[in-house]
Order: structure tokens, then C-alpha cells, then sequence
């Protein structure tokens, strides 16, 4: 089960994977500046694995690969 699907164009931009990885990293400080390890502990692993899935590992995928069918064109039948 994937938490983030990396593939979806959504992430293609660097700012907003970059963006999202630094949020969590905000709250998680802001967790374990107001003294709550449980919750610090719980966003230091979701910023770690956004981390990894879209920073350290991201491979973009080619829009141009997509199997036929799935790019959103439309057969004309006449």
C-alpha cells in the first residue's frame, strides 16, 4: 500500500515535493518544541518517508509511456 503514489503529476514539481517534505518537518519540531514525543516521534517518520519518496528517490515517470488508453484521448468513432 502506498502512502504517496510518486507517479502522480501532482509531484512533478519540485517546489511542491520540497514544500510538503518541509511542512512535515515544521510540525514535527513544533511537536517536540511543545514537549510531545509521541506526536514528535509520529512526524519525524512521515517526514522521513515523504522525504525518501520524494526527494531521495523520486525517479519521474514519462507522461509520453503511458499505455494506450490512460493519456486521456478519445477514439472518434464515424
Amino acid at each position: 500500500m502506498k502512502f504517496i503514489d510518486p507517479d502522480h503529476p501532482f509531484y512533478r514539481p519540485l517546489w511542491r515535493r520540497l514544500l510538503l517534505v518541509g511542512v512535515c518537518a515544521a510540525w514535527t519540531g513544533v511537536e517536540f518544541y511543545n514537549g510531545e514525543q509521541t506526536w514528535g516521534t509520529v512526524f519525524l517518520i512521515v517526514t522521513a518517508y515523504a522525504f525518501a519518496n520524494l526527494i531521495l528517490f523520486f525517479k519521474p515517470s514519462d507522461p509520453a509511456a503511458k499505455p494506450p488508453g490512460e493519456g486521456g484521448e478519445t477514439k472518434s468513432e464515424g
